[in-house]
């Protein structure tokens, strides 16, 4: 159980982020949800809280470094430290193939995707370090893991770079007690699937992942005891549309 622990995350308006926050609050945690909606996150912290867990709203843009530094600063100054932080924030662009990139949609996803987790972890770590302790989970994909030619150049290079931006995390503050876990889906039945050039049918979303089976990931490591790093997790559907191969983009 995680009574005492502060877990601070991000894209928490919804999907695998909202869900980390649920499982993470009904583990004991008290949850900072950060996403760019402030209506959106304050009417899902009241949910949780109404379930009995602890939540607050902390509306945030993560590619923002300034304001990244602040939503940082004013938690450890609110509660005293972050002992979890769950970059979740994410996004795709619907031009997202070689013929039709445009420099303004990879920078948006490599902003959110990646810059957005290197603001969070910079901010969250000297912070952990105080505390001689913490724990990173970063939301990677399948695409981190192996390349697809269903997501993209930007999504494939922002994806596989969290997974190497993760090891250095253990890499580097291992001897400060931190530690980091990347976790890498395919797909997951979640918002973002809209935004495809050709979103999935209803019928083979019912066969994906679930926001909530992350949710349990998420919290299976983060009440993992101190000594026990969890480097990386692949998890996908059993029934994989990636290998069967009906994955549209």
């Amino acid at each position: 159980m995680l009574e005492n622990k502060i877990a601070w995350i991000t894209g928490a308006g919804s999907g695998i982020g909202l869900a980390g926050a649920q499982a993470l609050a009904a583990a004991g945690a008290r949850v900072v949800m950060s996403g760019r909606r402030a209506n959106v996150l304050s009417a899902e912290a009241d949910k949780i809280r109404k379930a009995g867990g602890t939540a607050e709203a902390e509306p945030l843009d993560v590619g923002d470094a300034a304001a990244v530094e602040r939503a940082a600063q004013e938690i450890a100054r609110r509660l005293g430290k972050i002992d979890i932080l769950v970059n979740s924030a994410g996004t795709n662009s619907t031009r997202r193939f070689w013929r039709d990139q445009t420099i303004d949609g990879w920078d948006q996803v490599i902003r959110v995707n990646l810059n957005g987790t290197f603001y969070c972890t910079r901010a969250a770590l000297p912070i952990m370090r105080s505390s001689k302790q913490g724990l990173v989970i970063n939301i990677s994909s399948w695409a981190g893991v192996y390349t697809s030619a269903l997501v993209g150049p930007a999504y494939n290079s922002s994806k596989h770079a969290l997974v190497s931006l993760t090891e250095t995390i253990n890499m580097e503050e291992c001897a400060n007690g931190i530690r980091a876990c990347v976790i890498c889906p395919a797909e997951v039945d979640t918002p973002i699937l809209d935004r495809r050039p050709m979103p999935p049918p209803a019928e083979e979303r019912t066969r994906m992942l679930r926001p909530e089976d992350l949710g349990r990931a998420i919290r299976w490591v983060s009440e993992q005891p101190p000594h026990v790093c969890v480097n990386q997790i692949v998890i996908s559907p059993t029934w994989n549309r990636l290998f069967i191969g009906s994955g549209p983009a």
